[in-house]
């Protein structure tokens, strides 16, 4: 079946009416966008989908929805690709991963094969975000601010119940080893979700009209996730949340006037009434662990000076391997070699993930990794004073905020490896930069 060809531009999208509003009636279309949400909501209760039934089926359920939205496009003889430049830095990273594995230039080609695995499956999910986002925009967009504040609601209720109820236990029933909080086994990676979902429902939030009575309930609704991020104890999480907030107020006070100042009350507000109930369901411990954050001395968990100390190791790696690095998922096996400090434990991960990127990948991916992050910053910062008149503008800055916290966490930790969280980075990476991308169309 040929596919009609469309030449309008990003901005007169509005002309091929005909294909949008039947678009708008697809059911491959909603089963797409349904099977993404799905696939998002259900990966953190998986642990994080850090066991491999887990991630495969992350990447099952992605392929699926990918397969949907190329059923709806064929069915409506339409092949509308959205173009994003970040296609550009990941596409490359992927390609140097496969040259690495099948040029035998990886420590561990297992290790290697399972990277590729997942970035290519977190590459497709953008892709798909990317495509299915677009399709009626603003709709689509305030629809997933909507849903990003009652899960993220749903999702700090649950930990708050479980932190006060379950001894430790995910669910109630699983007693893994280390500092468990929510559905994950690690409480910093649950940190980092929530860094994610927090700015997003705050986006929804502002994007409510002054006199919204809404308003009430979606704040209530934020109060609970800041809440229970604090209660997670992740030093980094505090300090990611505390720049978003920073971005966010500067943005506000730098862009507006009266309204500006109404967005930074309500910022306040929210974080003192979330931060007062923190402390009223903290019995002390954990407020005393945060404290705790720029202390170099060890403890039973890795401090600042810790993980520079295995930044500085893993730096050595470089040394050897400066151009293309020790191959993707090879750090746990060449770490040891370069470690400085007798530990009983194994040193998985480099607590950063862009030493970690560094090391495994060189010069080269590192130079891919800066071009993706100077597009991000260029393309989600842009025009903001133009499309926060919108209120789908506050949803997109929300989504961008979300990515700033995990990538200032990235710097002491490794976020990026957990699937669920990736995938939720790729997907508030479509919205942030959804509308600034230029129209691409295959014609036939």
């Amino acid at each position: 079946m040929p596919f009609r060809s469309i030449t309008a531009p990003a901005h007169a999208i509005r002309l091929d009416a005909r294909a949008l509003t039947s678009a708008r009636v697809s059911a491959w279309s909603f089963a797409a966008k349904a099977l993404l949400f799905t696939t998002l909501l259900a990966a953190p209760l998986a642990f994080g989908a850090v066991q491999a039934w887990a991630w495969a089926s992350l990447g099952i359920l992605t392929l699926v929805a990918l397969i949907f939205w190329a059923i709806d496009s064929m069915q409506h003889r339409v092949l509308r690709i959205w173009w994003s430049w970040l296609y550009l830095p990941g596409a490359l990273f992927l390609l140097l991963g496969g040259i690495q594995y099948f040029g035998r230039l990886t420590v561990d080609p297992l290790g290697t094969r399972e990277s590729l695995l997942k970035l290519s499956i977190d590459l497709v999910l953008f892709f798909v975000a990317t495509q299915l986002f677009m399709n009626q925009a603003e709709e689509s967009l305030l629809r997933f601010g909507f849903i990003v504040t009652v899960y993220a609601f749903a999702m700090g209720l649950f930990a708050i119940l479980q932190y006060g109820s379950s001894n430790g236990r995910i669910f109630w029933t699983v007693e893994p080893n280390g500092w468990t909080f929510g559905s994950y086994v690690n409480h910093n990676h649950y940190a980092g979700l929530m860094e994610l979902l927090i700015p997003v429902a705050v986006g929804h939030l502002l994007s409510r009209r002054e006199h919204d009575p809404a308003r009430m309930f979606l704040g209530f609704a934020v109060l609970v996730p800041i809440a229970s991020l604090l209660l997670s104890g992740s030093r980094g999480g505090l300090v990611s949340l505390f720049a978003e907030l920073l971005i966010l107020g500067g943005v506000l006070l730098v862009r507006f006037r009266r309204q500006g100042r109404l967005g930074l009350a309500t910022i306040l507000a929210l974080g003192t009434v979330g931060a007062g109930l923190f402390l009223w369901l903290d019995g002390g411990q954990i407020t005393a662990h945060l404290a705790t954050v720029f202390q170099v001395p060890r403890s039973p968990e890795a401090t600042v000076g810790d993980r520079i100390v295995m930044a500085r190791d893993s730096l050595r790696i470089l040394r050897d391997h400066p151009w293309v690095g020790i191959g993707l998922g090879s750090f746990e096996d060449a770490y040891p070699r370069y470690q400085s400090f007798s530990s009983d434990f194994v040193v998985n991960h480099a607590h950063n993930d862009y030493v970690e990127a560094l090391v495994e990948t060189g010069a080269v991916g590192g130079t891919f990794i800066l071009l993706a992050l100077a597009i991000f910053f260029r393309r989600a910062f842009a025009n903001l004073h133009e499309r926060l008149q919108l209120r789908v503008g506050w949803v997109q800055l929300g989504a961008a905020l979300g990515c700033c916290g995990l990538l200032v966490h990235s710097l002491a930790d490794f976020n990026f490896h957990i699937p669920a969280n990736a995938a939720w980075f790729c997907a508030s990476l479509a919205v942030a930069l959804s509308g600034r991308v230029p129209d691409a169309t295959l014609r036939s």
